[in-house]
């Protein structure tokens, strides 16, 4: 399919695309175009019941249009998708994407927009890894609606110390064995320097070993982690003991540990966090917080009352508990699969708040008990605003109401929408 078409674009998509009507009425997604554009698109193909097109020329360009600044932008990296629109216009598009979302949950609290994330910032790299036919290896991310691997040569959005590792790293892939055709390498940047994590689809041998060794020392790796496939990691090299510091409490996070994208969103989420406490906490005062990870909320809530933390990640709830014992926080780590064991009513009832920070599927079955218990305060963490719409809409039927929402732009120039929102009840 090649017919080009004239369109005028009325809306941004939930991923970005800019979204016009054909003439049939028919809706038509072009990734680049932005809201108020007339353009000229060739269709490509189908998206459920509306056209995808590429974007050909601008006829009348919106005033909040910018050069996009990355030259893979032509690429259609997966990791950007609103480069082409000015950071103020996506902070209004994401806090619009969040009202209307609250709004179906029958809210419309005035939403705060915490100050947005700076390029160079991203401490956590999901890459992919693809052997080409000539033995190359292309290590970045996936384009856009395609499992073609763009392969990166600088992203903005990353720490500059971790883009230093895109070429050497290249080079040691391609002579590792291990990787025959696919794999993926999660890079977390911790105090002590990056942390690896490779994951290949062959057996790890000796000189594949000594590969990897060689490359943590020369470029002052303390720990890489590899596994076939999605097997448990095993230690592949260490050169040093690995280090992150979590509102003044050290933690040493698993391989591949999930952590909050950057420190200037994390920061702020713990500040929306913090400001949703109830006021009145005595040294008695019991917090609940679930879906905890490694302790990032945890760690400050602990400087306000007693923490009960609860997460299903074995390796989490022990790093988790380590760090807060050697902090001397209070703190329990607890292991529970929240998801099939969600808290219940009378459990919830012994915590003067509870804090939920869901993986990006929500937690509707724990909505479901705090609704149903006598809690007064809920404050909930979410990446996704079709899961907060449905969760949201169980805490208001259950009695709360949104007393503050606050819009966190953790991932700059992409459509996702991270959020703080407290929900109160007399």
């Amino acid at each position: 399919m090649s017919e080009t078409v004239e369109l005028a674009v009325s809306r941004l998509g939930a991923s970005g695309d800019g979204v016009g009507a054909c003439a049939d009425g028919q809706a038509c997604y072009v990734a680049g175009a932005l809201p108020g554009e007339s353009i000229t698109a060739r269709f490509t193909g189908h998206r459920g019941d509306a056209m995808v097109a590429d974007l050909i020329t601008v006829h009348t360009p919106s005033a909040d249009r910018v050069t996009p600044p990355c030259p893979h932008v032509a690429d259609l990296c997966g990791g950007c998708a609103v480069q082409h629109l000015s950071i103020p216009a996506g902070l209004e598009w994401k806090r619009d994407r969040l009202a209307e979302a609250l709004s179906r949950a029958g809210a419309t609290p005035e939403i705060a927009i915490a100050p947005p994330t700076l390029p160079g910032t991203r401490r956590r790299a999901d890459l992919a890894l693809l052997r080409r036919a000539d033995g190359s290896v292309a290590v970045g991310l996936h384009a856009r609606g395609s499992q073609a691997v763009v392969d990166l040569s600088t992203c903005l959005v990353l720490d500059p110390r971790l883009v230093a590792l895109f070429e050497p790293l290249r080079a040691m892939l391609k002579r590792l064995s291990a990787l025959r055709r696919a794999g993926s390498a999660i890079v977390n940047l911790l105090d002590t320097g990056p942390d690896l994590l490779l994951r290949t689809d062959g057996p790890l041998d000796a000189p594949g070993r000594g590969l990897i060794a060689a490359f943590a020392n020369e470029h002052a790796i303390p720990r890489i982690a590899w596994a076939m496939g999605n097997a448990p990691p095993e230690m592949a090299a260490q050169t040093g003991t690995v280090g992150l510091s979590l509102s003044g409490a050290m933690l040493a996070p698993a391989p591949g540990a999930f952590l909050q994208a950057s420190p200037g969103a994390e920061a702020a989420i713990i500040a929306a966090v913090l400001a949703g406490l109830p006021r009145k906490l005595t040294g008695k005062s019991r917090i609940a917080d679930l879906y905890a990870g490694v302790g990032t909320l945890s760690l400050p809530l602990a400087t306000r009352a007693s923490i009960a933390a609860y997460e299903g990640d074995a390796e989490a709830v022990a790093t988790l508990a380590a760090a807060a014992g050697r902090a001397g926080a209070r703190i329990a780590a607890v292991k529970r699969d929240l998801a099939r064991q969600p808290l219940l009513p009378a459990e919830i009832d012994r915590f003067v708040a509870v804090v939920l920070d869901p993986p990006f599927a929500g937690a509707a079955e724990q909505c479901a008990m705090l609704a149903r218990s006598k809690g007064r305060c809920v404050i909930y963490v979410s990446c996704n605003p079709t899961a907060l719409a449905r969760d949201a809409k169980i805490l208001l039927q259950g009695g709360f109401r949104i007393t503050a929402a606050t819009l966190v732009d953790q991932f700059l120039w992409s459509s996702q929408v991270e959020s703080v929102l407290v929900f109160s009840r007399a």
